[in-house]
């Protein structure tokens, strides 16, 4: 069979994708510093509900950081921007990830809470659009996914760093179908987008009084793109000497996280992106399931705050999207008030959810009838941080 129109069309198609992705590399080297929230004279976080459950969870959240933010609202160094047209319907009728309407309340806001949003998948029957997430990442070049994870009792306290801009997400809806019988995706790794997810991980090692930083990759057998990371990873890593570096294979880090005798040994886990997504989920287990962990996706200009989870659209099916878990998006919102320089507001948080979750547990979210409702314990969070 002659295969050269094949070959000729899957290389055009090739070459573009490398156009767009050496035109990345030429805005990152451009790029200029992260914003100083201080210096601001309004900080507007823009609030996204989702799909699914997301608008549930997402209300609650939003209802805990107005009243830590009372008096900054009041005064006006902080303004709420509300985003409702990031919905999966809305993004079908429009055939975008990202409807430009929301695009525009995205881009107008520092720093955005946002809830779960739904992904149709290939074969549904649904429109194949991409990953509102994923989309919202490369638009606002949120590089730094960041999902910490902490068990007291078990000694755990990870934070993982996870490059959210490239990897096999880079291009996920890119891919193609050479033949009938052959299929291509792709993996995308730079030295400017591993140089600064690195590095960030390190700073934060550096300034939280962590002294270990594990890489995590499978540079043993995708020898180029993960090679060249761990390699990136290496030289950032000279500049910290007071941080011991060591270097894990993905499979063989999963394996250990569950090995009580070692897994209290990680601290700052730095990863490619689709490792980085597997494992931080894995992570979330120890501290009680995805629904419990928050995380942060972090760039110079903007930042988003999200849960790690989907939107679990089975709930809303089964009628129980009221007994949602709210502390995901209670644990991103200490997150973001950390980001904005609220660090007092972000401890207060951050232990009422430990007495909550861990200490005193008066209510219990079991995702059913079976425990209580995501109202009932964001109240309960609520009470708690009147105590403090």
């Amino acid at each position: 069979m002659d295969y050269n129109n094949y070959l000729d069309s899957a290389c055009e198609k090739f070459k573009k994708i490398l156009q767009t992705q050496l035109s990345r590399v030429e805005d990152m080297k451009n790029q200029g510093d992260f914003v100083d929230y201080s210096s601001l004279e309004k900080i507007r976080i823009g609030i996204c509900g989702g799909d699914g459950i997301g608008p549930i969870i997402t209300k609650e959240a939003y209802s805990v950081l107005k009243m830590l933010l009372n008096e900054e609202e009041k005064s006006g160094k902080v303004e709420f921007v509300i985003i409702d047209d990031l919905t999966l319907e809305n993004r079908l009728a429009c055939g975008k990830a990202i409807p430009d309407s929301a695009m525009e309340k995205l881009k107008s806001c520092h720093v955005i809470l946002k809830g779960p949003t739904t992904t149709p998948q290939k074969g549904s029957g649904v429109q194949n659009i991409e990953s509102a997430n994923v989309a919202m990442r490369k638009a606002l070049d949120l590089f730094a996914n960041i999902r910490p994870v902490r068990v007291p009792s078990q000694g755990i306290n990870w934070t993982i760093f996870r490059e959210n801009t490239e990897g096999g997400y880079a291009v996920g809806s890119q891919g193609f179908n050479v033949t009938d019988d052959l299929s291509v995706d792709f993996v995308v790794t730079t030295k400017q987008g591993t140089e600064r997810i690195a590095r960030l991980a390190y700073e934060y090692a550096k300034n939280n009084g962590f002294n270990r930083v594990s890489i995590i990759t499978k540079a043993n057998v995708i020898k180029t793109t993960d090679g060249n990371f761990i390699e990136d990873c290496r030289r950032v890593s000279l500049d910290y000497p007071e941080i011991t570096t060591d270097e894990w294979y993905a499979d063989i880090m999963t394996a250990k996280l569950v090995d009580e005798k070692r897994r209290n040994e990680f601290q700052v886990l730095l990863a490619p992106n689709l490792y980085g997504d597997i494992i931080s989920d894995e992570a979330a287990e120890f501290q009680g399931g995805v629904g419990t962990a928050g995380a942060a996706n972090i760039g110079k200009k903007y930042a988003m705050f999200e849960a790690i989870h989907g939107s679990a659209p089975r709930m809303i099916t089964e009628g129980r999207g009221q007994y949602a878990d709210p502390c995901s998006m209670l644990r991103a919102c200490v997150m973001l008030l950390n980001h904005i320089g609220m660090t007092d507001k972000a401890k207060k948080l951050e232990k009422a959810l430990d007495i909550c979750m861990f200490e005193e547990k008066k209510y219990v979210i079991t995702g059913r009838d079976t425990g209580c409702t995501c109202q009932q314990f964001s109240q309960y969070v609520v009470d708690t941080l009147k105590t403090l």
